[in-house]
């Protein structure tokens, strides 16, 4: 394992850009770990670091050096997780990213079910919109992306898909709350409350508007699906959301109508990871029972 501490050091010379801060963060002298900087490059055959004014950067190599660093660390987690499971114990870190709107009661009710299993395993969840996501599988800050209608994600392994029509979000006293489903047109006659131009809900609803020659002119603009629901609740608003974002009996004095797809096509969410990466038993564990899950859903 000694060579796991030279890239310890190499990693904190990466995120802090000079040696004097890394050698604090990794409580050596910046003499020492300049030293051990420089014996590895000799070993290693090849400069990894370029030399600033102001302070140190990867080069070419050290950037294609600093992959392998990554991808060591996840097979070395990967075997963790395997012998753990030959003793039949569940050990591990599950690193997700995530849209918005499977914080709410998705991924808690999960995470909830599968740490009464396993209450060995631990979590982290972090927002992301789908560009995000796919850069955090590739930098293995994430080991598994749940996101909903995701840009063309070259590095992306699809582990399942489930369909989400877009569903408006309103007040159980709004005039339109009564109805099975509801036309575009319907909605663009109330106030607007609309998530920001990154998600994936509002990229179909300004694609459909076009398709009318309409323009959406919202109230309220945020990037919060949170104020989407409570802003929706207190007056005559129309927001918008996607199923599995939403609890029916959660929140009885709301009302969610699907909008017709004739005018708002549905997007999909996807499960994933990074494509030809192997993952640790407990985030493959963990996608399974999602998989699960949101074919309960249907």
């Amino acid at each position: 394992m000694r060579h796991l501490l030279i890239y310890d050091m190499i990693e904190a010379v990466h995120r802090s850009g000079s040696i004097r801060k890394a050698a604090e963060d990794t409580n050596i002298t910046a003499s020492a770990l300049n030293r051990r900087i420089q014996a590895f490059e000799a070993e290693f055959g090849s400069e990894i670091f370029e030399r600033l004014p102001r302070g140190m950067r990867l080069n070419p190599a050290g950037e294609l050096l600093l992959h392998h660093i990554r991808m060591q660390r996840q097979d070395m987690s990967r075997v963790h997780s395997q012998v753990a499971d030959l003793s039949g114990i569940r050990r591990g870190h599950v690193k997700i990213a995530c849209s918005q709107a499977l914080l709410p009661y998705f991924l808690p009710r999960e995470i909830s079910n599968y740490r009464a299993e396993f209450p060995d395993v631990t979590f982290s969840v972090n927002v992301r919109d789908r560009i995000q996501a796919e850069r955090d599988l590739v930098s293995f800050d994430s080991d598994l992306a749940l996101v909903f209608e995701p840009a063309h994600m070259v590095d992306f392994e699809v582990l399942h898909a489930v369909h989400q029509p877009v569903m408006a979000v309103m007040s159980q006293g709004h005039p339109l709350a009564s109805r099975k489903t509801l036309r575009l047109r319907d909605c663009l006659e109330f106030d607007l409350v609309l998530p920001a131009q990154q998600f994936g809900v509002r990229m179909l609803l300004d694609q459909a508007s076009a398709r009318l020659g309409r323009k959406l002119e919202p109230v309220l603009e945020t990037d919060s699906f949170d104020m989407v629901r409570h802003f929706a609740a207190y007056g005559q608003g129309i927001g918008f959301q996607i199923p599995v974002g939403l609890n029916t009996r959660a929140r009885p004095e709301m009302a969610f109508v699907p909008i017709a797809e004739t005018d708002v096509r549905g997007g999909e969410l996807f499960l994933g990871h990074l494509k030809g990466r192997t993952l640790p038993v407990a985030a493959l564990k963990f996608a399974s029972q999602v998989v699960s899950a949101l074919n309960e859903m249907g």
